[in-house]
Formats: C-alpha cells, sequence, structure tokens
C-alpha cells in the first residue's frame, strides 16, 4: 500500500469512531437524555488519550521532577532553576495538554533569570487522574503555587489561561500573568463541544448543569468578565484573530474587562503556534521586564469596544 492510501486508510479509521459517536449522541439524546448527558459529561472532561503519549515522549530538557498530592491526585511537576532563591515563572498547560509544553519557553525565561515551574494537569501527562474540568485546573494551579510560593509571574495556554485568571481573583499571588488565547465562557465551550459531537444545545446545557451540581459551582462564577475586575496585576493577553479553537473575542473579553492589562493580537498562528512562537515570547518577555506591550482595550456604555 502507498503512503497516499495508508493515510486515507488511517483517517478513515479514525472518523469512524467519531461519526458513530455523532450519532448516538444525535439519536440518543432524544430516547435516552439521562444516558446521554451523562455520557457527554464523562467525554467533555477526559482529556485525550494522546495527551499522556506525548507527555511521555516529550524530553524533559533536564527538570527536576517531582510529585505532589493535591486533595488525592498526584500532580507531576517539573522544574528548572530553583523558586528558592531565583524568581520563577509558573505555567498552566492547556487542554490535552502537558507541563513540558513550556519547551520553547525555557531558554529564553532561564537565560532572563528566571526559574521554571510547569505540571501536569490530573488526567494528563504523568499525573494521576481519569477526568477533570477547570474548577479542578485551576485548585490544582493554586496549590502547585502554594507550595513554591509566590511567583514572578504565571503564564497560562487556552484553559490554562482561563484556570490562571481564576486562581488570580482567588488569591495566587504572582506579580504578572500573561495569558495566551485564553477561553473565558465556560458555556461558550460546552457550545462548540456540543457542536462537534452533535449533542443538541439543551443536551449541552443539560450536561453542564450536572457539572454545576456536583461542584457546587454556577457557571457565572467562570466567566472571565466576573473575575478579570478582581486581579489586580498587570496582564499581558495574547490571542490570534484567526483561532479556531477559542475565539479572539474571549482574549478581548480578559483585555475589556482587566483593569491592568494589554491586548497583543498576532494572525496566523491559530490556537496552538501561538504559544510556540518566538516573537509572541520575546513580547511576554518584554512585558515580565515592564515594557509596555501590545494595545489597552477600552470600553463604556457608549463605547463598547475599542483600542487605546
Amino acid at each position: 500500500m502507498n503512503t497516499t492510501a495508508s493515510s486515507i486508510s488511517t483517517i478513515v479509521r479514525n472518523l469512524i469512531p467519531l461519526y458513530l459517536l455523532r450519532l448516538e449522541f444525535l439519536l440518543g439524546g432524544r430516547i435516552a437524555p439521562r444516558t446521554i448527558a451523562r455520557k457527554a459529561a464523562r467525554l467533555f472532561s477526559t482529556p485525550f488519550d494522546s495527551s499522556r503519549a506525548r507527555a511521555l515522549a516529550a524530553p524533559t530538557l533536564g527538570a527536576t521532577e517531582t510529585e505532589l498530592d493535591i486533595d488525592g491526585a498526584n500532580i507531576h511537576v517539573y522544574v528548572w532553576g530553583d523558586p528558592a532563591t531565583q524568581p520563577y515563572v509558573l505555567f498552566a498547560h492547556g487542554w490535552s495538554s502537558h507541563g513540558t509544553r513550556v519547551a520553547s519557553w525555557l531558554t529564553p525565561l532561564r537565560n532572563a533569570g528566571y526559574a521554571v515551574v510547569a505540571f501536569d494537569q490530573a488526567a494528563h501527562g504523568r499525573s494521576g487522574g481519569t477526568h477533570t474540568t477547570l474548577p479542578d485546573f485551576t485548585c490544582h494551579l493554586m496549590a502547585v503555587a502554594r507550595h513554591f510560593g509566590p511567583a514572578a509571574a504565571v503564564i497560562g495556554h487556552s484553559l490554562g489561561g482561563a484556570a490562571a485568571a481564576l486562581a488570580l481573583a482567588r488569591g495566587l499571588v504572582a506579580q504578572r500573568a500573561v495569558l495566551i488565547a485564553p477561553a473565558a465562557d465556560p458555556l461558550a465551550a460546552v457550545e462548540r463541544f456540543s457542536r462537534f459531537v452533535w449533542l443538541a444545545g439543551y443536551m449541552g446545557r443539560r450536561m453542564f448543569a450536572r457539572f454545576e451540581r456536583a461542584l457546587r459551582v454556577d457557571a457565572d462564577e467562570l466567566q472571565a468578565h466576573h473575575n478579570a475586575p478582581l486581579i489586580g496585576r498587570p496582564a499581558l493577553i495574547v490571542h490570534d484573530v484567526e483561532d479556531r479553537e477559542v475565539p479572539w473575542s474571549e482574549g478581548e473579553r480578559y483585555a475589556r474587562y482587566w483593569h491592568d492589562s494589554r491586548l497583543l493580537s498576532t494572525r496566523g498562528l491559530g490556537h496552538n503556534r501561538i504559544a510556540d512562537d518566538q516573537q509572541v515570547i520575546a513580547a511576554a518577555l518584554r512585558f515580565l521586564h515592564g515594557e509596555p506591550v501590545g494595545e489597552r482595550v477600552v470600553s463604556s456604555p457608549n463605547l463598547p469596544f475599542g483600542l487605546a
């Protein structure tokens, strides 16, 4: 079999389970809504299996590795440098990612004199667990920060950016924050998930209601526009206008409601490449050094959106 035929065969094999799942959700939501809501909730809170494979295959680049027991979850931590004697940067990865995703940042941060701390969220990479949620992301990020003490900065990508903002609003101590393609709205994430798996909109809301009851949290408590105004630290929000996974408007929302923040918009980097882009990393380092980077987003009742 030639390479092209083999690739097509692989794609077809991967698509068949997806379309079977979609049909199950599409039809099952009408026949057995409780069962489908339960199954959708399980899927929504389960990272891709490939997360662990990628983490195990990725080099740890000389990190000192340790494990923390956080509320019964075994969290794998990577440390470069000495956070006890150097200012350190705490890195929060996104959904179905892993702590060593920080690799592109290591040399610039270490050359700038920072130690770096990263970790695999529960159910990700080398950490234990099978399921996790945004409140879990936030709880574990805060616990790691408490273990190592006040950070010079926290950097979060995607869902890790959302967790960083929630953690800062709840007491995480960091002098500055860099949020890269941050998710701002859990309900919008549910809508995107529902569309992808062909789950009816009302079923998606029913699914999320299960999380609200189980975690004793309301969706409003997780919204960026309710948390950003509570944070009294400077922030740089970096988001690509062509991001297809988390829309640029969600990054803009953070910048609009975070009083001491600026927005750096890119084009053509999408949702993942933006986290490794050398120009983005250089801009973030300038921000950490106190330089103005990006644009200030302003709004008022008469000016819903604008750049100053």
